[in-house]
């Protein structure tokens, strides 16, 4: 069996607003197939996290590495390795529901980005939609253009924060079939959820944030 190479890489990781102290000493390490699922109540600091690690936020101590590389939103490095869905995308206004997909699969080189933007346009059933802007979708079908932001370009490592919300049941069982079908690929994959059955299909490993230590 070949060794997994690491993907992801946390070292002592600390974040504090002020006298609050979100984590401290957090570490962890993701190896290409494994999919780590945080958990933990709302405000366990769980978004924080994955903000740190993509470099949306910079943590007070600690380091990241990507692939070796350090963690820095604007390394060419990162990104090409790292596609996130975090925050509720800002969509250009002006751009439809494909032309969005098909911008970032030929930002990215995507070989035969046509091919690959219908496919995933078919995959997250928003053919119907794709002429329409995205404010003109549902909060659900907003929802499932941001995965499918994450589906049209390359990556090594995935990073998704609650990406179950607003997808009805439907949505979720296509959703953890797919992150599991990415894992089994290769992909590495850290991700918060509250949906148990999500979790339980998708993560080789469950990390609970804000759980008291023994």
């Amino acid at each position: 069996m070949a060794k997994r190479s690491t993907v992801l890489k946390v070292t002592k990781l600390k974040r504090a607003f002020g006298p609050v102290t979100i984590f401290d000493n957090f570490s962890l390490e993701v190896r290409t197939g494994e999919a780590i699922a945080l958990t933990g109540r709302n405000g366990a600091g769980k978004s924080t996290l994955l903000r740190c690690l993509i470099g949306a936020d910079r943590a007070d101590e600690g380091t990241v590495e990507v692939c070796g590389n350090s963690m820095s939103e604007t390394s060419p490095h990162i990104r090409r390795d790292v596609a996130t869905v975090i925050d509720d995308l800002d969509f250009f206004p002006d751009l439809s529901v494909v032309e969005h997909l098909d911008l970032l699969a030929r930002a990215h080189g995507i070989t035969d980005p046509d091919a690959v933007v219908d496919d995933v346009l078919e995959e997250v059933q928003l053919v119907s939609q794709s002429g329409q802007l995205p404010g003109t979708l549902s909060s659900g079908q907003r929802r499932r253009l941001a995965l499918a932001t994450a589906f049209v370009r390359p990556r090594k490592l995935l990073v998704l924060d609650e990406p179950e919300q607003r997808l009805d049941t439907e949505g979720v069982d296509w959703l953890a079939q797919r992150l599991k079908s990415e894992r089994q690929k290769g992909l590495a994959i850290v991700f918060a959820s509250h949906e148990p059955a999500l979790v339980e299909t998708v993560a080789t490993r469950v990390v609970e944030l804000g759980a008291p230590r023994g």
